[in-house]
């Protein structure tokens, strides 16, 4: 058995809710095992996680937390892995045609990152949850998001456009941290694919001319014991089943295609879990179930019930420590495998 490096198995952060709010936060799993490790983790993994953890606390005096945190993730999709590949290679592949001449620039730590969502796009990397440790909190190091450069082909100028890259919904959400605008690689694999035919099977209008003395449907007249059945089942088998159990463009009812975390269909990242804070929380502490991130991303939307503080009164932020467990594993200490085999 390959050994298992020395790594950091459980990474916790720290966030502080103002009452009365609701605030999103990001975690980059590859981005804090480089920081934690200090070694270069790219950010192209699905990363297995055991479990997350969190306890949370009113530091005002008669308050218990009250709220919720809902665990969101990239979709574990085959849409969302050949989204991210497809990506990757098309990004790659631009690069590449880039240096053909000049392969020297190549800088030693380029790695293909993107964003969770357009909220995490507007907030930037630079907002990323640190991980803290018994006495302080992280320094980060350089962690650039990916650009893809669209050339412009329309008659007002030449200047190349540069987008930076999201996960899920929608392309050109708007001017994220950076002032750029970004595309979404599940909405891009979705605009460059084919579509499935309307109808499949795409039957003959003839099929279903099985009677009188000259049917063009021979076949099926042969075996007529009583020409309504056939015509009955023919006829169910033309109008029924026939249409992918997915809505698509150019289906007769939808105008657009729609892949699950794209533009409008399940947009969004996927939740992967919901927890309450109660007064009645044992412990302070709420527990969510393990699974597989991909590329690491996490987001928690994190919710201070209580009312907000009037005029003179103290503040009643919610303090939330959260723990994220890994799991030991040949991959530099880690269990996780390359998104390219996801």
């Amino acid at each position: 058995m390959k050994k298992i490096e020395p790594a950091v198995q459980t990474l916790w952060f720290n966030v502080s809710t103002p009452a009365d709010t609701t605030e999103s936060k990001y975690i980059d799993l590859s981005q804090v095992a480089s920081l934690v490790n200090r070694r270069f983790y790219r950010q192209g993994i699905n990363w297995a996680v055991s479990g997350i953890e969190t306890y949370s606390t009113v530091s005002t005096e008669g308050f218990d937390s009250q709220g919720n945190i809902v665990i969101s993730k990239l979709p574990s999709t085959w849409v969302m892995s050949n989204a991210w590949e497809k990506s990757f290679r098309s990004w790659q592949r631009m690069n590449n045609e880039a240096m053909e001449e000049t392969e020297s620039i190549r800088p030693r730590f380029l790695d293909f990152k993107i964003y969770a969502d357009s909220t995490h796009h507007v907030a930037g990397f630079g907002a990323n949850l640190l991980p803290v440790s018994l006495q302080g909190v992280a320094t980060p190091g350089e962690w650039e998001p990916s650009k893809v450069v669209i050339p412009r082909t329309d008659s007002t100028t030449g200047v190349p456009a540069p987008r930076e890259l999201i996960a899920v919904g929608a392309s050109y959400p708007g001017a994220g941290g950076s002032g750029l605008n970004a595309v979404s690689l599940i909405e891009g694999y979705a605009n460059s694919r084919a579509l499935p035919n309307v109808l499949d099977p795409n039957t003959p209008d003839d099929a279903a001319d099985t009677s009188g003395v000259a049917p063009q449907n021979w076949m099926s007249a042969l075996f007529n014991d009583g020409i309504e059945q056939t015509e009955e089942v023919i006829e169910d088998l033309q109008t029924e089943n026939n249409i992918a159990p997915y809505p698509f463009e150019n289906d007769g009812v939808h105008p657009d295609t729609m892949y699950p975390g794209g533009e409008s269909q399940l947009t969004g990242l996927e939740v992967h879990e919901y927890g309450y804070i109660t007064p009645t929380t044992i412990g302070n502490q709420t527990n969510f179930k393990g699974s597989m991130f991909p590329c690491g991303l996490i987001r928690l939307d994190i919710t201070n019930s209580l009312a907000a503080p009037g005029p003179g009164e103290p503040t009643r932020n919610m303090a939330t420590l959260i723990g994220v467990r890994l799991v030991p594993g040949a991959h530099r200490g880690y269990l996780c495998e390359p998104m390219t085999e996801m």
